[in-house]
């Protein structure tokens, strides 16, 4: 099967993945033949083989708001310089597993100006005292409408570029899965396998990676493309957990080595 050369490929044709032949008179309902494209990662607790033909990269929440220094996070006092370890990371492996023909799937928060979809319990979670500074408010030094969709909060870090080829799912909860499209734009990918990357790892990434195995995703969490800017024991568990209950981990290094060997 003949892949695409990066910057070639649209949605329409990854969508093609998963399509049926139609004339007037006979649909054929037998799916384009996807050949096996396995690699080997070393990972933990074992090592894998990972079928390209049936994989994707999830990034989660590389977003202004998180991730700048102008935006909500830092805004609130935290330091963010954790949450901007992945980009030199993902501008190494993007491009890479892109011209694997390995789908990107961005997973942002990108919340409703009228907030009609968001229960008490998120917006506690961005306003614990009800001061009027969480999500859809202007409370960072941008005065940008925090994680609104279509803000400068709510966008992807310029360091991190989106391709043409890629996908964006805007996400109202932790887990990118819940009330938005994500399964359905995998499962149309025929997607099985699904690398994780983004922050925090022990918040949104690991929500997100948690409800993937329980639809039954084979999910790998990559190491060095995920930060967080909790404890550092909050990314010992998080390791431990993906792990010990959910999937496994590896490296961008891993990964790259596994494409380059093939």
């Amino acid at each position: 099967m003949h892949t695409p050369a990066r910057g070639s490929r649209t949605h329409a044709t990854l969508l093609n993945r998963n399509s049926w032949t139609l004339s007037a008179d006979h649909v054929d309902l037998r799916r384009p033949v996807r050949p096996p494209r396995p690699v080997v990662v070393d990972a933990a607790p074992q090592r894998l083989t990972i079928d390209l033909a049936r994989t994707a990269v999830v990034v989660i929440d590389m977003q202004n708001d998180f991730c700048h220094p102008d935006g909500w996070l830092a805004g609130i006092g935290v330091d963010v310089r954790a949450a901007r370890d992945p980009i030199p990371v993902l501008q190494n492996l993007l491009p890479a597993v892109r011209d694997a023909d390995v789908p990107v799937i961005w997973v942002n928060w990108g919340n409703r100006s009228d907030r009609a979809n968001l229960p008490p319990g998120v917006l506690h979670v961005y306003d614990p005292a009800g001061a009027g500074t969480g999500i859809g408010t202007p409370s960072n030094a941008a005065a940008s409408p925090v994680l609104q969709a279509g803000s400068w909060a709510a966008a992807t870090v310029d360091e991190l570029m989106i391709s043409p080829e890629d996908f964006t799912i805007d996400k109202y909860r932790m887990s990118g899965f819940v009330d938005t499209p994500l399964d359905s734009v995998l499962r149309n990918l025929r997607v099985d396998t699904l690398l994780f990357a983004g922050v925090n790892a022990d918040q949104c990434v690991l929500a997100t990676l948690i409800d993937g195995a329980n639809l039954g995703y084979d999910v790998v969490m990559i190491e060095d493309a995920v930060a967080t800017t909790s404890p550092e024991f909050c990314m010992r568990a998080t390791t431990y957990n993906v792990r010990q209950c959910f999937g496994f981990t590896a490296t961008s290094t891993a990964v790259l080595a596994g494409l380059s060997a093939r």
